[in-house]
């Protein structure tokens, strides 16, 4: 979590900044194993990642756990027909999200890697669950301000 960056720009950006950590192949792997350890692979049938930041974690770790990848798209993307749902991002922005028409077979388990809005309205519409982290680090996500913030230095 070290080399999450938190935002200097403003609310008009995410809270924070994963890429420094998406560059360090040791700690993009570790995160990958720490996301992917609630889950044996045979719990898991597919893995779904919202545009874009979740396609990025959600690609890695269909292929950790060698399952297929359901991409969630920004609204006016796929050339299929599609379900899709509303939301206000953090920035307070009205934003859609799409995925293909029957994506979700009855029976199918899909660990969802969102960003905080648009999955909350993707665990309410399609009854699934996402959260993988322990309640302390949630308690920091969920108020923007994580602990490692405290001791950031730029790489």
């Amino acid at each position: 979590l070290g080399l999450m960056a938190p935002n200097v720009k403003g609310q008009e950006f995410c809270w924070l900044d994963p890429t420094a950590m998406y560059r360090d192949a040791d700690a993009f792997h570790q995160c990958v194993l720490d996301l992917t350890k609630p889950f044996q692979p045979n719990e898991v049938d597919l893995v779904a990642g919202i545009d874009a930041t979740g396609f990025i974690l959600g690609g890695a770790i269909a292929c950790h756990l060698k399952k297929g990848f359901l991409a969630i798209r920004k609204y006016g993307h796929l050339c299929v027909e599609v379900d899709d749902i509303r939301f206000k991002d953090y920035s307070k922005n009205e934003k859609r999200l799409e995925i293909r028409k029957n994506a979700f077979k009855p029976g199918i388990a899909c660990v969802c890697i969102e960003e905080q809005e648009g999955g909350k309205r993707l665990m309410e519409k399609y009854k699934c669950a996402s959260s993988v982290v322990s309640r302390k680090l949630q308690d920091q996500i969920n108020a923007q301000n994580l602990e490692s913030f405290k001791t950031y230095e730029p790489c």
